[in-house]
């Protein structure tokens, strides 16, 4: 499914957001405090729009490898880094959340956005990011949830179930995909259940920090 709509898969995210993910994407890059030198893994890293804005802060991290299951999705990363000259700083990698193809404390950061509830065990991706993580190492996550304003709530799921999807299946050509995403967003775990799960997983400092109206949450947490 992934790989059916890689080729739209950015100008979707960035008309179906309206813009808003470029945003989303900058607080969670903040909420790391690079410093220049830090060596960053970019978990489900889609076609790269996150280890973009990670390299491309102010400061940036020093390397990025960026990890996803699609091919295609990293092709289309690819060619993007090529085109900004950012290959040799960002590497993309074919490869399993669940099992990361990276050392033991290899990274300064850990990030994900929009993904980890793709994985098909959101618990051990982030046992594993906290393996490749040295200690005191940060984590940011970026994933949609529910608002809890009722109104909020009753106007973004009336766009999400059944504006979006029209959207995304016109535009994308594939049938199944924008179904999919309101889908898995009603089917994953609450922010107070992910916080629980990287509690679990071993992160300390875990924070929830709701964007938008709730519509979005990026979550940080430490390597103890």
């Amino acid at each position: 499914m992934f790989d059916a709509i890689a080729r739209r898969y950015d100008f979707l995210n960035h008309l179906l957001s309206a813009g808003i993910d470029r945003r989303w994407r900058r607080q969670a890059v903040r909420s790391l405090r690079l410093t220049g030198s830090e060596r960053v893994l970019d978990l489900c890293t889609g076609t790269g729009d996150l280890a973009i804005a990670l390299r491309t802060a102010n400061p940036g991290a020093a390397r990025i490898v960026g990890v996803d299951f699609a091919s295609a999705m990293l092709d289309v990363g690819l060619e993007k880094l090529r085109r900004r000259g950012l290959a040799d700083r960002i590497h993309l990698v074919r490869g399993d959340a669940m099992r990361v193809p990276l050392p033991d404390g290899s990274s300064d950061a850990a990030t994900i956005a929009f993904g980890i509830r793709n994985v098909e065990d959101p618990s051990a991706a982030c046992r594993e990011m906290l393996r490749v993580l040295v200690p005191g190492g940060r984590l940011a996550i970026l994933e949609f949830a529910v608002p809890s304003s009722p109104v909020f709530r009753a106007l973004y799921m009336l766009y999400f179930k059944h504006v979006l999807p029209r959207l995304g299946r016109l535009i994308s050509r594939h049938d199944a995909a924008y179904d999919y995403l309101p889908a898995s967003v009603g089917a994953f775990a609450s922010p107070a259940e992910f916080a629980k799960l990287l509690r679990g997983a071993g992160f300390a400092e875990v924070s929830i920090q709701p964007l938008t109206m709730g519509a979005v949450v990026l979550y940080g947490a430490r390597k103890p």
